[in-house]
């Protein structure tokens, strides 16, 4: 049984596994950090477990460590999906999910965690690429840019899911306002609604709310707008 003690134990940032992606893919630790806490927060909202969707979003992301320089957060100036394809760029992101399952596994995390990593994309639709390959020929077949799946099959990976997608999308913002992240967060879970992607999981609509309303409060909080201080050095030697 997965307990709460064992959950614990798998927070620690100690794991070889949070070590390893630490140290190969800072940027991809710090957005499953961020992802943890919005995750968890969404999932107390409706009372789902919050322990078990923080502790899974620590991890959903490993396989990125595998090749982290293929995935922006990692990135500082040069991208080499620059130089790809976009069918191959696009086979290399949608991998990662399935390397994410196959290394918790080798490391022998509890099937919990292992299935969340594995439907934390569901079968979503790579878009930038998708449209990238469609420039260059119209009739590109769609299902060679979506992910394996299976779609979230519990509420909380379809929570990861949707705060995944909501954290890199805030975070490509330089200074989002409340309503532009009220934007992003409704845009997106409207748009795996209508994708199927939450047909598997049992959220309510009621729920669905709660997590948007949930999750818009927890990025204001994080991105709310600063005041600029004045600049005379004498007032700010005060402050």
């Amino acid at each position: 049984m997965l307990t709460e003690s064992k959950l614990l134990t798998l927070s620690n940032p100690n794991h070889p596994l949070l070590r390893k992606m630490l140290v190969e893919a800072p940027g991809t630790y710090h957005h499953s950090v961020m992802v943890a806490n919005l995750s968890e927060s969404a999932c107390e909202s409706i009372g789902a477990n919050g322990l078990l969707a923080r502790v899974a979003a620590y991890y959903h992301d490993i396989g990125k460590a595998l090749k982290p320089h293929m995935f922006i957060e990692n990135q500082s100036g040069n991208n080499p999906h620059d130089s790809l394809p976009p069918e191959e760029s696009a086979r290399i992101i949608l991998q990662h999910p399935n390397d994410s399952a196959r290394l918790l596994k080798e490391y022998g995390l509890p099937k919990e965690i292992i299935e969340i990593a594995q439907e934390h994309h569901g079968t979503t639709l790579l878009k930038f690429f998708y449209h990238k390959a469609r420039e260059r020929q119209p009739n590109v077949d769609e299902d060679n840019f979506r992910y394996d799946g299976p779609i979230p099959q519990s509420k909380e990976a379809a929570i990861i899911n949707i705060c995944d997608s909501v954290e890199a999308a805030v975070r490509s913002k330089q200074h989002p306002t409340n309503e532009e992240i009220h934007k992003i967060v409704r845009t997106i879970i409207y748009d795996r609604l209508l994708d199927g992607q939450f047909n598997d999981c049992h959220l309510t609509i009621d729920e669905i709310l709660t997590i948007e309303n949930d999750i818009c409060d927890m990025l204001n909080g994080i991105f709310h707008q600063r005041i600029d201080y004045p600049k005379d050095k004498k007032i700010c030697s005060q402050l």
